[in-house]
């Protein structure tokens, strides 16, 4: 299977936390599921970092392109159509991240790794 991690649950991954379900875990675990990681979790965990909010980051913004590909994930960059997109889904939620990754879950086909409801509202596949 094919899906896009949102950037709380590739946080949790790394950090190995408990609020990652079990089953979660394996299916991150599991080097036969394709697992892509957008471009905009880059960003939005820079972007934390940057203000103070998520200061147990810091560490991994500096290696943060080969900590995906060792995680045996695979980087899913931001196009053109991708942005239009975002800019065009419907509803009030205006979270730049989460739109960007509904855009590209929507555009490539990929099921939403995420416990947040806003991806379903936007129509994405969700898995958690």
């Amino acid at each position: 299977m094919s899906f896009l991690l949102d950037t709380h649950a590739l946080i949790w991954w790394w950090l190995d936390s408990t609020k990652l379900p079990t089953a979660t875990r394996a299916l991150l675990a599991d080097r036969t599921n394709d697992v892509s990681v957008s471009a905009a979790a880059g960003w939005e965990i820079a972007t934390k970092v940057n203000k103070g909010k998520l200061p147990e980051m810091t560490a991994y913004v500096g290696d943060y392109a080969s900590l995906v590909v060792r995680a045996g994930f695979r980087h899913l960059d931001i196009r053109h159509d991708h942005g239009l997109h975002a800019g065009l889904l419907p509803g009030a939620h205006g979270d730049p991240f989460d739109r960007m990754m509904a855009a590209q879950a929507l555009i490539e086909n990929l099921t939403v790794v995420t416990r947040d409801p806003a991806f379903a509202n936007f129509g994405c596949s969700v898995q958690w």
